[in-house]
């Protein structure tokens, strides 16, 4: 009988199918009890279906109940996102709600410097008087909070519209700033609307699959799975300066220079235009700006973009060939494109190949952004932060009536300007302008980049409120308030993957003590405001999705055929748009198939700038530069919930680490394993050395999931979309003798 462990003792793997007479207990309950008998309290009586809680791909579990509560979990086998298949983050999802730093109460800290317990009434109260005391003294413009893509479709509605319509705070943003804001901003200037094009079958479809910045192996396995299922002996090329796990197992790797993607692909759109290579029809119909591109790229010819990249010229006419002789090519990314000081005219120089080759509508093909979190996309369509609810502008007077009239509120109530966004609003908590802050299901004091700089700021907060399913966060314990929020599997509501799947989650336990879900918390926050009346509609999770369905009615994001929960799970999710008047009943839905985009022309626009500096070059005396990213398909961003499991900590190092080339290593006399300081110009720390070939020379490697990688990087911005440039700075490194 095989043992249900990781092919790898990284985690970077499935895990492998049982085989045997008692299969169905022992997969219910990986890395469980043996080979012996099963207790009776893990033996399931029903089985329900919910959408996993951590990364965007949207894999269904089937969670199996006992007494109506979730024992354990095994992967949906028809679900059309991970076909049967989970990383070791779902397997796990329930084991982290067990553990015994959950937030079970609220706390409240006191004049002694300590968090006490205090009921609900006493939390709702403190809560809105001191908030109300700070709108009185300050203004509105005063208040901000900070969200998540981690709570539900529902969650992150009604936190948008207490905040911004109930309560009047000014500013509002989230996490998905840090993930997804940049390719938001690429998309709405190139397409007209924030609008992944593709479907998870692109995957399989494709002849050429090019991933940017992406390392779908660790940060997305069960997509890296569909890749794996492509039957058309496909090319798959990767643009990383590390060779990834994705890059070892690809046809083509290019270790380009960090930050160079640029004109790496300014310098492929020339050959690619020289050559003839170009899908003239599509953009006659489809594009505009391709004439002024086409002069613009003519500058980057060979032997430069050869010397700023690191690249050989045959290695740059191979790469332009693939493009070209590919019949349905496809374009990836994630952070390594994104979290750039250049992220959005990257991300567009990737669509502008896309748009230019005509790979794009047709399967197989698209400039694909792969999403960070489970619920990154309802973020961006839902929180009514930087946009207003429902994917509307708050610029846009007709915009602001349709969504005061679906919502039955005054439209006074609806700022007429935009809000800041996050690194706008942490500098205004350093300004003194910002006197309280609402963090919801975030840990901005690990994630922030340049981590110091946000606990410094957050000591000048006359409140702060943190709400949370752990009261042991790096942001909880800086706290005034705490609320006890419930987690994944004890909440109701929807997730929107990246493929924009709508998909169902499930509460399927009931949250510890007093920790209320937040869609509860929100309610009793109303009541207590005195707002509650304007929300007296928003009575369920379930409900609150039908006001969003309407109220998407008519936008590209439309939903209106959606008619509840029901059908959401009668059809293995629905990727929007779906729409009451003219639905279309395909489980896999690519956009843009007719060649339209959301423009008013309903072309599509071709975008680019002269690439920018480094903010932070290499110099003598910080020789390096410092890359970040995932660390193994274990981790999950600060390890809030991951941590938490006894077999993912088995899977990746507890302490922090650094990956070094063998020529650095060798030349600082440092061992596997051996102390190695790394300075920046924040902060230094002490990290073992991990010795792989993996990384450069002059190149090190740090996962973002250990709280000392933050303090180390550089808070810098794409100056379009505000996202953090977290993938690169400037450090030295030295042997710790």
């Amino acid at each position: 009988m095989k043992k249900l462990i990781p092919e790898r003792p990284n985690g970077n793997s499935l895990l492998r199918e049982w085989t045997g007479p008692q299969t169905r207990d022992l997969i219910l309950n990986p890395g469980g009890f043996g080979l012996g008998k099963v207790p009776e309290r893990y033996r399931p009586t029903a089985t329900t279906q919910s959408v996993c809680g951590y990364c965007s791909t949207g894999c269904s579990l089937e969670v199996h109940l006992q007494e109506g509560e979730g024992v354990n979990l095994s992967a949906t086998k028809e679900y059309p996102v991970n076909l049967g298949m989970a990383c070791p983050k779902g397997w796990e999802s329930l084991r982290v709600l067990e553990a015994n730093d959950r937030a079970v109460e609220p706390l409240l800290r006191g004049s002694d410097g300590r968090l006490r317990p205090v009921d609900w009434e006493e939390a709702a109260t403190v809560f809105c008087d001191r908030f109300k005391k700070i709108k009185e003294t300050y203004g509105s413009g005063a208040m901000a909070w900070l969200g998540t893509g981690q709570i539900t479709v529902e969650d992150l509605a009604f936190l948008g519209a207490l905040g911004k319509f109930g309560m009047g705070f000014r500013h509002g943003d989230g996490n998905t700033r840090q993930c997804m804001a940049t390719a938001v901003v690429a998309y709405k200037e190139s397409f007209g609307f924030d609008a992944p094009p593709y479907t998870y079958q692109d995957f399989e479809d494709s002849d050429v699959l090019i991933f940017v910045g992406a390392n779908p192996c660790i940060a997305h396995p069960i997509m890296w799975q569909r890749v794996m299922r492509n039957r058309n002996r496909p090319e798959i090329i990767v643009v990383d300066p590390r060779k990834t796990e994705t890059a070892m197992a690809a046809t083509q790797h290019y270790a380009l220079e960090p930050k160079s993607d640029l004109v790496l692909f300014y310098g492929l759109a020339r050959l690619l235009i020289e050559n003839g290579a170009i899908d003239e029809n599509f953009i006659r119909n489809s594009v505009d700006g391709f004439e002024e591109f086409a002069e613009f790229v003519q500058s980057f010819e060979l032997g430069y973009v050869s010397e700023v990249t690191g690249l050989g010229v045959e290695q740059l006419k191979r790469f332009a060939s693939t493009i070209a002789e590919g019949r349905r090519v496809s374009f990836w990314w994630t952070m390594g494109v994104n979290q750039s000081h250049e992220g959005v005219r990257l991300a567009q120089s990737i669509i502008n190949l896309a748009l230019m080759t005509g790979n794009i509508g047709r399967p197989g093909t698209g400039a694909n952004s792969i999403t960070g979190q489970c619920n990154a996309m309802g973020s961006r369509l839902f929180s009514n932060t930087t946009g207003l609810i429902g994917g509307y502008d708050f610029l846009n007077r007709e915009h602001r009536d349709k969504v005061a009239s679906e919502l039955e509120i005054d439209v006074d109530r609806i700022p007429d300007q935009n809000c800041w966004a996050y690194d706008q609003i942490i500098q205004g908590i350093e300004d003194g302008v910002i006197k309280g802050l609402w963090v919801v299901a975030t840990n901005s004091g690990h994630s922030w980049i340049g981590q110091k700089r946000f606990k410094a700021a957050v000591e000048k907060l006359d409140f702060l409120v943190v709400q949370d399913m752990y009261h042991s966060t790096e942001t909880a314990q800086l706290a005034d308030l705490v609320l006890p929020a419930a987690g994944w599997g004890e909440r109701e509501g929807t997730f929107i993957n990246s493929e924009r799947r709508i998909g169902r989650t499930r509460k399927v336990r009931k949250a510890p003590g007093k920790a209320l879900s937040d869609f509860n918390i929100f309610r009793i926050l109303a009541e207590y405001w005195g707002c509650g009346d304007m929300f007296k509609k928003w009575d369920s999770p379930e409900n609150v999705f039908r006001i969003l369905t309407r109220l998407t009615k008519g936008r590209p994001c439309d939903i209106s055929g959606i008619t509840g929960y029901d059908m959401l799970e009668e059809r293995g999710g629905v990727q929007w748009p779906y729409q009451e008047d003219n639905p279309d009943q395909r489980q896999q839905r690519r956009l843009f198939e007719d060649g339209r985009f959301y423009h008013p022309n309903g072309r599509a626009r071709m975008i680019f700038e002269k690439p920018r500096r480094l903010p932070e070059p290499t110099c003598s005396a910080y020789p390096y530069v410092l890359l970040t990213g995932r660390g193994t398909s274990s981790q999950w961003h600060t390890q809030t919930r991951t941590a938490k499991s006894e077999i993912l900590r088995k899977l990746y190092p507890k302490n922090v680490y650094v990956e070094i080339s063998p020529t650095d290593a060798e030349r600082l006399g440092v061992k596997k394993g051996e102390l190695l300081k790394v300075m920046s110009r924040r902060a230094e720390i002490l990290a073992a050395a991990y010795i792989t070939p993996t990384v450069k020379s002059g190149q090190v490697f740090m996962p973002m999931h250990y709280e000392e990688t933050n303090l180390l990087t550089n808070p810098s911005f794409d100056s379009y979309s505000r996202q953090p440039s977290y993938k690169h700075c400037a450090v030295s490194v030295e042997r710790v003798s």
